[in-house]
């Protein structure tokens, strides 16, 4: 048994960390015996669970690749809803039973040495949410794009074929609806039908997610009952009342490294007021649109640094999986003001004896 600090997802805790029947159990506070976290030897580093990436097409990049990152979940924001379940209930299938190597332990042979142990990856399951279809108006994006793979989208032509593609994607195993709003690529959805998915939404329990894109898209997607934008606002600067109001009621999904120059620009600032108003910034890619790592981006940090999150404010947005659950991946960080791009599966060589 080991004394760790860990992340909650919130705040640095203290704990202990064990092997029992073959995997890494962690728990928070002091141990039930009479031991001290004082009298116990201390992991080095800091421990925290997989990381989020918030938007992702899992249907767009070699997945596969995900079970050697250190992307503990993702959220897949449109692809067919068969296809991307099928991920989901892969990926469930994919942990350890008790008795069995833990997942942070697992792999297809014993390396030779400790040193060689603690730094050879080993496949982890990924947990997958997704949103299914993109719901857009008829003729609406992406439905005209050559990337978006067959059965990736539904077109919205009435209040009733808005019920039935949300009730569609809820029976799929949906935990969000993804709504494309672009006018800079074709028509977007009037309030009414717009108004009428967030309805259907709610009635299944599920937020709506927006793609917002083009003068004034990303304010109407809110005002009309968007929980959260797939991209941080990047068409244009939001004013400050609007920012002010938006960090008061929605989340945003960053996916600022998948833009250049100008645009990168007024995306950086909106996120930066945003965050100073006490938004809620949420770590995501866009992973598939373009060539990017199929794992944690580098630039997508960078570029939230930018923005002002670093630290324990840009570890939030990562939102690691909760390390107690039992099949959540453990990373472990020098620190707990390390760069997360140092993060490395936490293995029991990592234990000391």
């Amino acid at each position: 048994m080991n004394a760790a600090t860990f992340f909650d997802g919130e705040e640095w805790r203290d704990g202990t960390i064990e092997m029992v029947d073959g995997r890494m159990l962690l728990r928070p506070g002091s141990p039930a015996s009479d031991l001290r976290l004082s009298d116990l030897p201390r992991l080095d580093g800091v421990i925290v669970g997989g990381f989020t990436d918030h938007h992702v097409h899992l249907q767009l990049v070699d997945h596969a690749l995900l079970h050697d990152s250190t992307l503990g979940r993702v959220i897949d924001l449109g692809g067919n809803p068969a296809a991307v379940a099928a991920l989901s209930e892969g990926a469930a299938r994919f942990v350890s039973v008790a008795g069995a190597p833990s997942l942070n332990d697992q792999k297809a042979a014993a390396p030779r040495s400790s040193s060689e142990r603690s730094q050879t990856k080993r496949p982890h399951a990924v947990a997958v949410e997704f949103a299914g279809a993109f719901l857009t108006p008829v003729g609406g994006y992406p439905s005209d794009r050559d990337w978006a793979p067959a059965g990736s989208f539904r077109e919205i032509a009435d209040t009733a074929a808005a019920t039935a593609a949300v009730a569609e994607m809820a029976d799929a195993g949906a935990s969000c609806i993804k709504v494309a709003n672009n006018s800079t690529a074709g028509p977007v959805f009037s309030d009414l039908l717009f108004r009428a998915i967030v309805e259907a939404a709610a009635a299944r329990g599920l937020p709506v997610v927006a793609h917002a894109e083009g003068v004034g898209e990303a304010q109407r997607a809110v005002r009309l009952g968007a929980a959260r934008l797939a991209h941080a606002p990047f068409t244009e600067r939001l004013d400050d009342a609007e920012v002010a109001a938006q960090a008061a009621s929605v989340s945003w999904i960053s996916t600022l490294a998948i833009h250049e120059g100008d645009t990168h620009a007024t995306a950086v600032d909106n996120v930066r007021r945003f965050h100073a108003a006490g938004g809620t910034v949420l770590y995501g890619t866009d992973m598939g649109n373009g060539p990017m790592p199929v794992g944690l981006n580098p630039s997508e940090l960078t570029a939230l640094r930018d923005a002002g999150l670093d630290g324990i404010d840009l570890l939030r947005a990562l939102a690691p999986q909760n390390p107690l659950d039992p099949a959540a991946l453990l990373l472990r960080l020098p620190g707990t003001d390390a760069d997360p791009t140092l993060a490395r599966p936490l293995t029991s060589a990592d234990l000391k004896a």
